[in-house]
């Protein structure tokens, strides 16, 4: 990559210690984050992917979770040596995150604009206009007549509207990585594309860096410069997006290109993922 890394992650490893057993979710996972670039990681549930995003900016539960080896560095600083001062600050202010689930991730006994508020009086307290501001970035996420609807409570939102507030609330507080997981699961078709399109937009407009967790190949394509893909908590296989996607070299790579739906397809069903011809190396 040219532009310098932003983000920098080499061997980490992450496990959680049950009861009766310790899983370990993130196996010597390594990658890097230039500015401006997107990058997304592609896997089924439960590959380790979404470990992985919580773990950029240490929002996993300790315990259970537990750092195990490798290290985590965003602009040249250790995160896993963060006091939680700093910590507060890395966290939405450095890096954002928007979820699949919006309905659950926004409060439903406070407004759209308190909520947005609140991010900016934490990471921007320079900001002396708040309901300007917040108002601005809705209008930026295409929320029409922005002034009034910032005073709805969530359940008076449509689900694709939630997630136009949770891209708002994140961007509002000027990070340089926007981690997006899984950010169209829980939205129809329309709307899936309406909400790539807008973050495909904004991360032009606003030049930062974009992480999409995704078990979907048919979404990165024509939105991620380069793909890495988990499974079973190890990255493996990683590259330019086209190249991937039209010539897989990992036998887990080519199950996944497989499962997408294709229109003609003659075939009765959709294949399903072998991992037993995984296990042995296919």
């Amino acid at each position: 990559m040219n532009a310098r890394p932003l983000l920098e992650v080499r061997d980490l490893r992450v496990d959680f210690a049950l009861e009766d057993r310790t899983v370990e979710a993130v196996r010597g996972v390594s990658f890097e984050v230039a500015e401006g670039e997107t990058v997304a990681i592609v896997g089924e549930s439960g590959s380790g992917k979404s470990v992985t995003a919580l773990a950029l900016t240490r929002l996993l539960p300790v315990p259970p979770a537990r750092f195990t080896g490798g290290s985590i560095r965003f602009q040249g600083e250790d995160v896993l040596a963060m006091n939680a001062a700093a910590l507060r600050r890395l966290r939405g202010g450095k890096i954002a995150y928007i979820f699949q689930e919006p309905s659950t991730s926004l409060n439903p006994v406070f407004t759209v604009h308190s909520q947005i508020a609140e991010a900016i009086r934490l990471h921007r307290p320079d900001v002396t206009d708040v309901g300007a501001e917040v108002a601005r970035w809705l209008d930026a996420v295409g929320i029409v007549d922005a002034a009034k609807r910032m005073h709805d409570y969530p359940h008076q939102l449509s689900g694709g509207m939630q997630q136009r507030v949770m891209i708002a609330m994140a961007l509002a507080c000027q990070p340089d990585v926007l981690v997006a997981d899984e950010p169209t699961t829980a939205l129809d078709v329309t709307i899936q594309a309406q909400i790539m399109d807008l973050l495909a937009s904004l991360k032009e407009r606003f030049g930062m860096a974009v992480i999409l967790i995704t078990h979907n190949f048919g979404i990165v394509s024509g939105f991620a410069g380069r793909v890495l893909v988990m499974y079973r908590g190890k990255i493996v296989e990683q590259g330019p997006t086209g190249e991937v996607l039209s010539c897989p070299q990992h036998a887990y790579t080519r199950a996944l290109i497989e499962c997408i739906p294709k229109l003609g397809s003659k075939e009765p069903r959709l294949k399903t993922i072998d991992h037993a011809a995984l296990a042995e190396g296919a």
